[in-house]
């Protein structure tokens, strides 16, 4: 018998996260050397569930308070060999491909600031998450005018030039 939930994560003003899928012990060393080599004056903290032997929701980050709320949110997902990193003073972007390129990686599920609830799968073996839902759904199709916009806001916050 499979029993399916949704789990909001709770993710505090101006952070961002990323969830994802590891499979080994180490996830919890090698996640933190990508981060704190991937941007000057990033503030983290990330959290591992392991699957395996004691079970235990592995810890780590340069940050007490962000530390404590990935590992409290890493417990109440419960889902093997998943990741949650919480960020300040970086956005994804920043450091989504330093993440990825950690052997252990799997996949990433979300790498997001919006509303973020997780889609759980329980059986008595364990939970898996089955997917996320990111945001909210569309409420129209760009027109011009929203398009000048988008491109403005991207250069007024230097993520493009031209």
């Amino acid at each position: 018998m499979v029993k399916l939930e949704t789990i909001k994560i709770e993710i505090p003003e101006e952070m961002n996260i990323i969830l994802g899928q590891s499979h080994f012990i180490k996830t919890v060393e090698d996640l933190y050397e990508a981060l704190i080599e991937a941007s000057a004056g990033i503030k983290f903290g990330l959290a591992f569930c392991e699957a395996s032997g004691p079970c235990l929701v592995r810890h780590s980050g340069n940050d007490p308070e962000l530390e404590k709320i990935a590992a409290d949110m890493a417990f109440k997902i419960g889902a093997g060999h998943t990741f949650i990193i919480y960020l300040k003073n970086a956005f994804p972007i920043n450091v989504l491909k330093r993440v990825q390129s950690v052997s252990e990686v799997v996949s990433i599920f979300c790498a997001t600031a919006n509303p973020v609830e997780v889609i759980i799968a329980g059986s008595e073996q364990g939970r898996g998450i089955l997917g996320v839902i990111d945001g909210f759904s569309p409420k129209g199709i760009e027109t011009d005018d929203e398009i000048a916009k988008r491109k403005e806001f991207l250069r007024t916050i230097g993520y493009k030039t031209l």
